[in-house]
């Protein structure tokens, strides 16, 4: 009985003990909720997007900024971008990403694409440029307008990614759906070239302007972008309040007019449990850095609009940041 009375005492030591541990380890851990420390890091790998969009030009620099900073190698990584990176980040597939602000909001929520899939353990670093919502056609089409659409062969993007929902939106408040056309799940790329074989009629196309793709098109082609209305946009925003009112200026892709369209923001989010010091650094990277990038969007990332239009939370490596400012 003695014995069996010792073994108990010892058993609940033990779980004691444990117990402790576990405490000590949460007590000690980064702001970012994990242990992990700079030191655990000799690899960083930021999800872009296709190699036609901004994302992929804009992370390559970026990439070589962060690295040079932080004295932790890093790439950029072609991916199927917003959607598909932030279930990427989730899955622990990559530390750092591009993406959508109002994709971003979707994960968080778990609606549209991630329905019932809330993503919770990812945050943001900070707001960058505005995306561009551009519907690219070519002269030839004859497309003007959005009504012009019906029945045609139109590029929506891969089904779940921002572009599609971008599409969605906007052939919604044009009083259209998906079967009104023919949509075609291409990337940037694949519609630039079908587009100029005449193999699909336009395109939808998220990104900074001047996209590359669209650039490209223009080389061989004359490209003609479907303008939203002020009104359009209007109804747009009030129902989805993550777009804003945007102009393409006269002169991109050879365009004679200024072209009224509307945008979303991009920004950069982050696994939550890189610890706080490296999210910090690579924070101070960009935004100190931003201006002396060749990318037209370098001039737009400033840290006085880099938590502009977040609706995630904020890594708390990237908010210490912006609280020096």
């Amino acid at each position: 009985m003695k014995k069996h009375r010792i073994r108990i005492l010892a058993f609940i030591s033990l779980i004691a003990v444990l117990v402790l541990s576990a405490c000590n380890s949460d007590n000690s851990s980064n702001g970012s909720g994990s242990n992990k420390t700079k030191e655990d890091y000799d690899y960083l790998s930021i999800l872009t997007g296709g190699t036609q969009g901004t994302y992929y030009a804009l992370g390559g620099a970026l990439a070589d900024m962060i690295g040079s900073d932080t004295g932790i190698k890093t790439t950029a990584e072609v991916s199927q971008a917003s959607a598909a990176n932030m279930t990427a980040l989730k899955d622990g597939d990559a530390e750092i990403a591009f993406v959508q602000t109002d994709i971003a909001s979707y994960a968080s929520k778990g609606e549209m694409m991630f329905d019932g899939e809330v993503i919770d353990n990812v945050s943001a670093i900070g707001a960058l440029y505005p995306e561009t919502v551009q519907l690219v056609t070519t002269e030839k089409t004859g497309i003007k307008s959005f009504e012009d659409l019906k029945g045609k062969k139109v590029s929506v993007g891969a089904p779940g990614s921002g572009t599609y929902a971008n599409a969605e939106q906007l052939l919604e408040v044009h009083g259209l759906t998906m079967k009104d056309i023919q949509p075609q799940n291409l990337d940037f790329g694949e519609s630039q070239e079908s587009l100029q074989s005449g193999q699909i009629d336009a395109a939808f196309i998220t990104g900074g302007t001047p996209t590359a793709a669209v650039e490209s098109l223009n080389a061989n082609s004359k490209v003609f972008v479907v303008p939203v209305t002020d009104e359009k946009a209007d109804e747009l925003i009030e129902k989805y309040q993550y777009y804003a009112k945007e102009v393409i200026p006269a002169g991109t892709y050879g365009l004679a007019d200024d072209t009224p369209t509307v945008s979303v923001g991009a920004m950069l989010v982050v696994q939550n449990e890189l610890p706080e010091d490296l999210v910090y650094e690579i924070t101070k990277s960009i935004y100190d850095n931003a201006s002396k990038l060749t990318h037209p969007k370098g001039a737009l990332i400033k840290a006085e609009t880099g938590l502009d239009g977040i609706g995630i939370p904020v890594h708390p490596g990237a908010q210490k940041y912006f609280d020096e400012q």
